[in-house]
């Protein structure tokens, strides 16, 4: 996973992770953005459907390894799960192909993205942490948008629906390409809980309940792509594609277990940028800007010098 050569793009997201620190603080061994989190270990399943879509190595075996990331908001480890601000979560989900050989989804639970560019969202970023936020959302309605969308919170980590940011282009054996998004559904339902229940919960509720959850069976969650029209624009992770484009069912994640709390879980770096044959990046410009956000405060995190206790610095 190399750094960009574009100079430019490297300084943004230096300047990004300044930004998290400043609203955040600094928390050695940590995510700069959904600090806290806990990783889970499962297999992967293609459906008979994904071969259609992409020639890609996970979806040409019956099955494959997968160490999936749920994650709250924001760059605080200990923010409490009830927080308002710990949603939108997070879900990655790396696919072991070979030794030292992956490729990984990033989503969130809110669909869609506040700016298009890097630089509008280091400005957002700094309207929200100490700026004029009202005059920055006025002049960009596709932030004030994402804002304004609905962010409830959910029973469970696992009836959560999540969403990836970016469309990517995937080409099938016989070479035919199409542009789609993932969008990954919970098997036990999406289910949220209003302010009084939430209230009523405990700060790490949600990390309590994953536990509770696979001690009575298997989380799943389906995979599918939503397909783009060749009119849709597939470069601006703020423009919604229409509830009508159909989506291909790409397969299904079961996890089963909590993942070992060691060194090889501890320095995963998920990469936004699939760098397998058979998916390829659009030209959206946050494509190389989160790749090398995530490459830099991972190489942050793995160098850290931190007390913290190895179960939280895991997440």
């Amino acid at each position: 996973m190399p750094l960009p050569s574009d100079e430019r793009i490297v300084q943004l997201a230096n300047d990004l992770l300044a930004q998290f620190d400043v609203m955040f603080g600094v928390h050695p061994g940590f995510r700069p953005a959904h600090a806290k989190g806990a990783m889970l270990s499962g297999t992967f399943t293609p459906s008979p459907q994904a071969s259609s879509l992409t020639r890609a190595p996970h979806v040409t075996r019956n099955s494959t390894p997968v160490t999936v990331r749920f994650s709250n908001g924001t760059g605080l480890p200990l923010i409490p799960d009830n927080d308002p601000n710990a949603n939108p979560h997070g879900l990655a989900i790396r696919f072991h192909l070979a030794d030292r050989v992956h490729t990984d989804i990033v989503s969130h639970s809110t669909d869609g993205f506040p700016t298009r560019t890097g630089q509008e969202f280091l400005e957002f970023l700094r309207a929200a942490g100490g700026g004029d936020p009202s005059a920055f959302l006025a002049a960009h309605p596709a932030a004030l948008a994402f804002i304004q969308t609905p962010k409830p919170s959910p029973a469970s980590f696992a009836t959560e629906a999540y969403f990836g940011v970016t469309a990517f282009r995937f080409i099938n054996q016989s070479g035919v390409a199409r542009y789609g998004r993932y969008r990954i559904l919970p098997e036990a339902g999406i289910e949220h809980l209003d302010d009084a229940a939430v209230k009523s919960k405990d700060g790490n509720y949600l990390f309590h309940e994953l536990t509770q959850r696979l001690a009575r069976g298997t989380i799943r969650f389906d995979i599918q792509v939503q397909i783009a029209a060749d009119s849709d624009i597939v470069d601006d992770a703020t423009n919604h594609w229409p509830a009508d484009r159909p989506s291909v069912q790409f397969g299904t994640v079961a996890l089963t277990s909590i993942a070992p709390d060691d060194e090889t879980h501890r320095r995963i770096i998920f990469d936004p940028i699939p760098r397998v044959e058979g998916i390829e990046p659009s030209d959206d410009p946050l494509l190389e800007l989160r790749a090398a956000i995530y490459l830099l405060s991972g190489r942050r995190r793995r160098e850290a010098d931190t007390s913290e206790p190895r179960s939280l610095r895991a997440s």
